[in-house]
């Protein structure tokens, strides 16, 4: 295969991602054991928006149906989350945070903002915030 046509695999974008993921997730399981990063932007979704449905919440967290059911039924296990049936829907579940999980986002809010930090350290402020923005263009 001459150069033009050759495929370097640690050249590409998504290997790059994927690496860079593995890495964060490796520092959020080490900072932060007691949830797991969907659990934990779920409960961060539902302190910001208050309660939600079930398939809202799995939309603004970038979760499957299946996923966001999991993760859901996870939470209330813990005590993290309620949820009861729709005043206006009896097909919808609303889940809302506990007071539980209020307290919990208190204390892990910060570390959460420290496991950032982490991934990001080996660039400056200014890389970090334009990395940011070219995830979002993607």
């Amino acid at each position: 295969m001459d150069k033009e046509t050759r495929y370097r695999l640690e050249d590409q974008i998504g290997f790059k991602l994927r690496l860079a993921n593995q890495r964060h997730l490796e520092i959020f399981a080490a900072e932060m054991p007691e949830l797991t990063p969907r659990q934990f932007s779920a409960l961060v979704k539902l302190n910001d928006e208050g309660a939600l449905s079930q398939n809202h919440l799995g939309r603004l967290v970038a979760m499957d149906a299946a996923t966001t059911k999991g993760v859901v039924e996870r939470l209330a296990r813990k005590g993290l989350i309620a949820t009861a049936p729709s005043a206006t829907d009896r097909r919808r579940i609303d889940i809302s945070l506990t007071e539980a999980g209020r307290a919990l986002l208190t204390e892990v809010v910060p570390v959460a903002q420290r496991i950032s930090a982490r991934t990001t350290h080996n660039l400056t402020a200014r890389e970090a915030e334009r990395l940011l923005t070219l995830l979002d263009k993607l």
